[in-house]
């Protein structure tokens, strides 16, 4: 192997020293998932279909990893209440990173603590949403006669687009 020249071996100093100070901050950001619009919307729309189909008039809502509302769809007939209900169901799986029927169980101790937090509500009937083993939101559903109702719903929207959540990047 032929030793560098001492052109060669001042421009190699020059740029290891131009990105020197990059490699001190490359932990300074991060890069996180989170849910397209697009996809929140087929979701909750499904969502609605799937109770329709039972007989229910429900609201959905999706929110991303932070609580942050994405989508929320009330049906026709859907009373207006059920909108927060789906909202706070949802937010309830990214407090605790499951489903809100089983964090509902599991934490049976504190539910009512729980239940005096803004923006909480401890009920069945909210999923979470992964892409690769990454949580990127949570869908609410509310205004059927039983969370176990409103979860299924919420179940059948996710099985419809399984395949997108488990391929995705």
């Amino acid at each position: 192997m032929k030793p560098l020249s001492k052109k060669s071996s001042k421009a190699l100093a020059l740029i290891s020293l131009l990105y020197a100070p990059l490699a001190l901050y490359a932990g300074d950001s991060l890069t996180v998932k989170t849910i397209s619009l697009d996809l929140a919307q087929e979701i909750a729309m499904i969502s609605i279909e799937a109770c329709r189909k039972k007989g229910y008039q429900v609201s959905a809502v999706v929110v991303d990893r932070n609580g942050l509302i994405q989508v929320a769809l009330r049906d026709d007939l859907a009373s207006r209440f059920t909108l927060q209900i789906a909202e706070e169901k949802a937010n309830s799986v990214i407090l605790s990173g499951s489903n809100s029927g089983e964090f509902r169980k599991s934490r049976g101790d504190i539910r009512p603590e729980l239940n005096h937090m803004d923006d909480i509500i401890i009920m069945q009937g909210a999923l979470p949403i992964e892409i690769a083993g990454s949580r990127i939101g949570a869908i609410g559903v509310s205004g059927a006669p039983g969370g176990d109702i409103d979860e299924a719903c919420a179940q059948s929207a996710l099985e419809k687009v399984s395949e997108r959540l488990q391929f995705a990047e």
